[in-house]
């Protein structure tokens, strides 16, 4: 029986993204079928994936964790009930492989008969042919009946389905994988796919889908009653439901601005942290039933001490909702500014307005991804590298920092951890010694030369797609320079960042 995988499953078996997959489709490396990829045809592109191996991948996933500012990765197992659900589903399977070898024996016994008989009316030449012939079939069904040629993919595959369900969105055809207790949602939303939802809690019914097939399991109550004709065609609430084994569901997941709603809700300040001498981490977290959704890229009004307010890039991942982190520089006079480095304390009230914004991650894009920091502007930048990395499909990710001044690159550590984390992961920060909101003459040529330096030492940098962040005057050169480059407007996105 051939055993096909699907991208994200082969991605995490031998411990790759799935971009790397796909680039070996791309180039002719790596046949693939539908979107699914053979298991010898996966071992024979990494013949060195063994069951042992799995030490390097898991580091680099809980850096990824860390970095992403999510709960680090725990390795726990779903519920009693879901484990031996998964383990029998599996059982299951093993009876009718069982089976079908049986089935086989009894066929090839029939074989032997039936060229017996024929060796038996045949002459010398004929008969000794099919005298080794049968020999030869022989010993061919005794190597493949012998235990210990597992592939160890197989092998391997079969012990992440007990561990992880995998869940299969249509029509969009997002994947992802459920660790752990995980609902459905929560899942989702780890891996980066914004599917629809509202209180999370159980309430609303935002979250109502379709499963078409695989096993589900309710494991948490909910208030929203679901019309019995609607249950009986396989609707549930993905935020009170996990999967029992492999499924798919029929649900809508955001695409573009437009399908993110206009939300006004209430947070608390969990922290203000000082990441540099001038800027501060402004760290909100939303309440359990009424959660901030938002594309990665995009901005929110931020309102404080009742009637100061600001617009501000959000700098964390919708991967992790609840948690929203703003990234505010010091303006001495400016009464928002002002506000949070003197005054505002921890578990005060904030209103929060959102989002807006289309500089976002063109998630179909097959390119590498390329991104430019001016500043500030790394706020909007970081939260589309976390949510191209929750993705796990991007080739290859480079990142440039450029600042003002080195106060300008209030948190090189994490591009750092980043790139020592990641082997597709490419780092570099320079200074350019003025104000980059205040571009012209020769400050603009000294910028356009960098921009020139960074080419020459990246010159598949073409090849991608460009995301621009930060004070207007520096973007407008860099989008400039690229654009003069012969590369399309579709291919450039710029975000401003005061």
């Amino acid at each position: 029986m051939v055993h096909l995988l699907s991208l994200s499953r082969a991605a995490r078996l031998v411990g790759v993204t799935r971009g790397a997959l796909q680039k070996k489709i791309q180039n002719g490396e790596m046949p693939s079928f539908d979107g699914t990829v053979k298991v010898d045809d996966l071992l024979s592109v990494y013949p060195d994936a063994q069951l042992e191996n799995n030490v390097e991948f898991d580091r680099v996933r809980l850096i990824k964790e860390k970095s992403f500012g999510k709960r680090v990765f725990e390795r726990a197992l779903p519920d009693a009930e879901v484990l031996a659900a998964r383990v029998t589903e599996l059982s299951t399977e093993l009876a009718n492989s069982q089976t079908q070898v049986r089935q086989f024996n009894i066929l090839l016994d029939r074989l032997k008969i039936r060229l017996g008989e024929i060796e038996g009316q045949s002459k010398d030449a004929l008969a000794n042919a099919l005298h080794d012939f049968k020999t030869w079939l022989n010993n061919e069904a005794a190597a493949a009946m012998q235990p210990g040629y597992a592939n160890p993919l197989a092998v391997r595959d079969s012990i992440l389905r007990v561990m992880a369900a995998h869940v299969r969105v249509l029509p969009s055809g997002h994947d992802f994988f459920i660790d752990g207790p995980d609902s459905i949602l929560e899942a989702a939303l780890r891996a980066g796919i914004p599917l629809n939802y509202g209180c999370s809690g159980g309430n609303c019914g935002l979250c109502k889908a379709k499963v078409v097939s695989g096993q589900i399991k309710k494991i948490r109550n909910h208030d929203y009653v679901i019309p019995e004709a609607q249950k009986q065609q396989g609707y549930v609430l993905l935020c009170s439901s996990t999967a029992v084994t492999d499924v798919e569901i029929e649900a809508p997941v955001a695409g573009s601005v437009q399908d993110i709603p206009f939300q006004q809700l209430s947070a608390k300040v969990k922290t203000v942290e000082p990441l540099s001498q001038n800027m501060a981490l402004l760290h909100l977290q939303m309440p359990r039933t009424s959660r901030l959704r938002f594309l990665a890229g995009q901005y929110a009004t931020v309102q404080v001490g009742k009637s100061l307010s600001a617009d501000l890039p959000i700098a964390s991942c919708p991967c992790d909702e609840r948690n929203l982190h703003f990234h505010v520089r010091r303006m001495p006079g400016n009464l928002f500014s002002d506000y949070i480095f003197n005054h505002l304390e921890s578990n005060e009230a904030v209103d929060v307005e959102g989002p807006q914004g289309e500089f976002i991650l063109q998630e179909k894009s097959p390119r590498p991804l390329y991104f430019i920091a001016f500043d500030a502007g790394f706020a909007p930048i970081k939260s589309l590298i976390e949510h191209a990395m929750s993705l796990d499909a991007a080739e290859a990710i480079h990142l440039y920092w450029i600042g003002s001044d080195g106060e300008g690159i209030y948190m090189p550590n994490m591009g750092r951890a980043w790139a020592d984390a990641l082997d597709n992961f490419f780092f570099s920060s320079r200074i350019t010694g003025y104000d980059l909101r205040a571009v012209s003459g020769k400050r603009e040529a000294n910028l356009r030369a960098m921009l020139e330096e960074i080419l020459e030492g990246c010159p598949d940098l073409q090849s991608g797609d460009i995301y621009i962040a930060g004070p207007g005057s520096a973007v407008e050169v860099a989008e400039d320079f690229f654009l003069n480059l012969g590369l399309p407007k579709s291919r450039v996105f710029t975000g401003l960042v005061k």
